[in-house]
């Protein structure tokens, strides 16, 4: 893998990981447009769509930190709201935990591709409409209830997050499009809801890119060089910080329209590219 085939691919993972329209679905899309990849193992590339998430983690680490460390001070009982937080976010966690090993290389064999991809986009943009429609409509006082905060959230609506966000193992469906959703769905407001998805995004991408990193780093290391690894993940971090700073504001101005226009487009532009390699 070249240097600058690492930049593009840190580019995009950063930019789209905390945008509700699909990280890795993107990530598999451009793999299959970069020439060099035909010279390179498609089991390495693949593991490396996940790794690549590292940088990702660290933006939202930095990002995060006082959050993070106030999680950390209440699972050492130093910290009432952060334990709460913490509890929460683990909670979300479980069912990806459990099913992610178990289904990881089924997802691999049948929904790494172009129009697996697009289903997903564009069957997440209706979801994202739906909800979106809803969540205006409650802000607009037609259904009451107003936005709860991450400390009103329960174990229970955690554990609904956390299963919406195993939709996402289904690349092009989005973790942050359904943990967000998940959020809209339990009434929290729309700014809470993205630092609720960012929070557990860090759990959960670090398990992902852990687990990757465990099970296919000699194929990696085989097929692929260090430097341009590291590479991309950097560009990843750098670009992932400046997308989150910029979601959450723009998120609770303006909501998830916009993405469900860009997921549309997108989706009708990947099943023209599927349907014409197939004629």
């Amino acid at each position: 893998m070249s240097f600058s085939d690492a930049f593009i691919y840190g580019i995009v993972e950063g930019v789209t990981e905390f945008l509700p329209i699909s990280s890795t679905g993107h990530l598999v899309v451009v793999s299959e447009f970069l020439s060099d990849n035909e010279n390179h193992n498609e089991e390495a590339i693949n593991a490396y769509l996940i790794v690549i998430q590292a940088g990702a983690i660290l933006a939202v680490t930095l990002l995060y930190r006082k959050e993070i460390w106030s999680m950390i001070l209440g699972l050492l009982g130093l910290d009432p709201r952060g334990k709460r937080l913490a509890f929460n976010v683990l909670v979300a966690f479980l069912p990806a935990a459990v099913l992610g090993p178990v289904l990881d290389d089924k997802i691999e064999e049948f929904l790494f591709g172009l129009l697996p991809i697009a289903i997903a986009l564009f069957l997440g943009a209706i979801l994202m409409y739906w909800v979106e429609k809803r969540k205006k409509a409650k802000d607009s006082g037609m259904i009451s209830e107003q936005g709860r905060t991450l400390d009103d959230l329960t174990l229970i609506q955690s554990l609904g997050i956390g299963f919406l966000q195993c939709f996402a193992m289904w690349p092009g469906t989005s973790r942050s499009m359904m943990t967000i959703v998940g959020g809209y769905l339990v009434g929290l407001q729309r700014k809470k809801a993205a630092e609720f998805s960012f929070l557990l995004g860090l759990v959960t991408l670090t398990a992902a890119a852990g687990y990757k990193l465990l099970t296919k780093w000699e194929v990696m290391e085989a097929n692929l060089s260090i430097g341009p690894i590291l590479f991309g993940c950097l560009v990843a971090g750098i670009s992932a910080a400046l997308s989150v700073f910029w979601l959450v504001g723009y998120l609770s101005r303006r909501g998830l329209g916009v993405f469900v226009w860009y997921r549309i487009l997108l989706s009708i532009v990947l099943f023209a590219f599927y349907f014409n390699s197939q004629s």
